[in-house]
């Protein structure tokens, strides 16, 4: 809980860089909060019944919209690469699975252009 919570607090700190266990930890916590607000939905009738979203899950989605992006980015960061590769996002199937590649990759050693290593800073262990 307390990787999610730090994303959340650095939610437009779009510099540095993110280890693995930060996005990992924000990713779970988020899909766990997703179905909770969709199940709170679904148990307060507030789900449209053609899509399955109520105004809880929308507003839960627009509230993490940001940080999600921003961990994601220094998570890029993290690998050495630029955060605009969150746009592979946008190829269908094919960006989803480059992304998800890049994000499970190990961190570059060592500081590179966008800050120091991560695991080598005493932050959380």
């Amino acid at each position: 809980m307390q990787w999610y919570l730090k994303a959340l607090r650095n939610y437009v700190g779009f510099t540095g860089r993110a280890r693995r266990k930060e996005f990992w930890m924000f990713v779970l916590f988020n899909i766990l909060f997703s179905i909770a607000a969709g199940v709170l939905d679904g148990a307060l009738g507030l789900a449209d019944p053609s899509t399955g979203y109520g105004p809880i899950a929308g507003l839960y989605t627009l509230a993490v919209l940001l940080p999600a992006l921003a961990v994601a980015a220094r998570r890029l960061h993290d690998t050495g690469r630029s955060g605009w590769l969150l746009l592979l996002a946008l190829i269908p199937l094919i960006g989803a699975i480059i992304l998800i590649v890049f994000h499970a990759q190990d961190s570059k050693p060592g500081p590179n252009k966008y800050g120091p290593n991560p695991k080598e800073t005493p932050d959380m262990a």
